[in-house]
């Protein structure tokens, strides 16, 4: 069971009193910012990203040709690894849930920083995937949820270690498993480690703006429980495909709120395994997300009352499992923390005029729950994500490797 935090509680963790006086305005930040991007050792690991488009394209490329489906991550990992275990390290190792995680310490002083791109997608094992390349974007699943941040990490650090750039703080880089389905990677990976992280920033989606909190995401499956039987048995009982029919419409007439962001999906439907039977077990499973916790337990209870509803109706029985339960992770004060405004403005120095949500739907979303100060972004635009049209623009994603680097030495802080 998930242990309620209480909301002062977790002000309090991100925003001490005395972290409250040494916040500055995104425009102090931005000063502070253009002064290190002005330096010869940030110009030379941006030079370094210039100078190797194509090498960065091609390994972004090869790691996407991995397939990594969900809980099956291992080949993509031990490629990963082979790649980290180059670049003089202080620590690449693997945790219990089999994420794999580098380490590259700071000179002392400094926060310790994290930067999260998951390893995982939601294809199928044995597909073959092969990228292709036209009009400017590259083509292929997966090449955008979620290989182009973890090649954006890989980029960076190879960038530091070219430019010699020594940060105070440490940076932790983590690839993480079953983003797509449990979570349970940054679960595992937050709960081991979460005295000892200033700031968690996850890499997924995202590009010229980001988001500061998390939206809530239940997962059911409500099944419809009758006597089943043959097509040719009399009617009543009827399949229970009918009450799940007669829910379903009812469900979507439901008034879903626009604000606070929230959604309502039925993504699968199940009956009977034969043509010639009456369903005794039908299910549908349902996807709701909002921003309020609150939006979410009032369409749960609408929902149930339907159900119940259509179940008497046809004197049927009603069976929900729980798949999954995250809520909405919403840190008080979270909007005006240090980590917010600097990310804020290292956007604009990028050239952005970033549009920040509190919707994020990633790893980010652990983070706040335990009450760490985290953010969710992205180094490149893409469309069609968790389909096999998946594609990224290829220029962008050099400008997003430059933004993710300037986050990471703006939050360590430089020697």
């Amino acid at each position: 069971m998930r242990r309620s935090i209480c909301p002062l509680a977790l002000l309090l963790v991100i925003l001490p009193t005395s972290a409250l006086a040494q916040v500055k305005t995104v425009a102090q930040y931005i000063a502070d910012l253009k002064a290190i991007t002005d330096r010869a050792d940030i110009k030379a690991a941006n030079d370094y990203i210039d100078r190797n488009h194509e090498s960065i394209l091609h390994e972004w490329i090869a790691i996407t040709e991995i397939n990594a489906p969900s809980g099956h991550e291992q080949q993509r990992a031990k490629y990963i690894e082979s790649l980290l275990r180059k670049y003089h390290l202080d620590d690449v190792h693997y945790d219990s849930a089999r994420n794999l995680i580098a380490v590259r310490k700071g000179t002392g002083g400094g926060p310790m920083i994290v930067f999260d791109a998951h390893m995982d997608t939601v294809f199928q094992p044995g597909l073959q995937i092969k990228a292709t390349i036209r009009d400017g974007k590259v083509y292929a699943p997966g090449i955008g949820d979620d290989t182009r941040n973890v090649e954006a990490l890989l980029t960076t650090i190879r960038a530091l270690n070219e430019a010699k750039i020594k940060t105070k703080g440490d940076l932790v880089f983590v690839f993480t498993v079953e983003e797509e389905t449990t979570f349970r990677g940054v679960k595992t990976y937050v709960n081991e480690n979460k005295s000892k992280i200033n700031h968690y920033i996850a890499l997924d989606g995202g590009y010229e703006g980001f988001t500061y909190a998390g939206i809530g995401i239940n997962w059911y499956r409500h099944h419809f429980i009758g006597p089943g039987g043959h097509t040719r048995s009399r009617t009543p009982p009827y399949s229970a495909t009918l009450p799940l029919a007669r829910a379903i419409e009812r469900i979507y007439q439901l008034q879903v709120p626009a604000l606070p962001s929230s959604n309502l999906n039925i993504g699968m439907l199940g009956g009977s395994e034969v043509v010639n039977a009456k369903a005794s077990d039908a299910w549908f499973t349902v996807d709701l997300r909002s921003t309020s916790n609150e939006v979410i337990a009032d369409l749960e209870k609408q929902i149930k009352t339907i159900l119940d509803d259509e179940a008497a109706r046809v004197g049927m029985k009603v069976k929900t499992d729980v798949i999954s339960t995250s809520p909405a992770a919403m840190i008080p004060g979270h909007r005006e923390s240090y980590l917010v405004r600097m990310s804020e403005a290292v956007h604009r120095v990028m050239g952005f005029d970033p549009p920040i949500t509190n919707s994020g739907s990633n790893n980010s979303s652990a983070a706040l729950l335990a009450g760490i100060s985290s953010i969710s972004t992205g180094a490149g635009p893409c469309d069609g994500a968790h389909s096999l049209a998946e594609n990224c623009e290829i220029e962008p994603l050099y400008q997003g490797i430059k933004k993710v680097l300037l986050l990471e030495v703006a939050l360590t802080g430089l020697h």
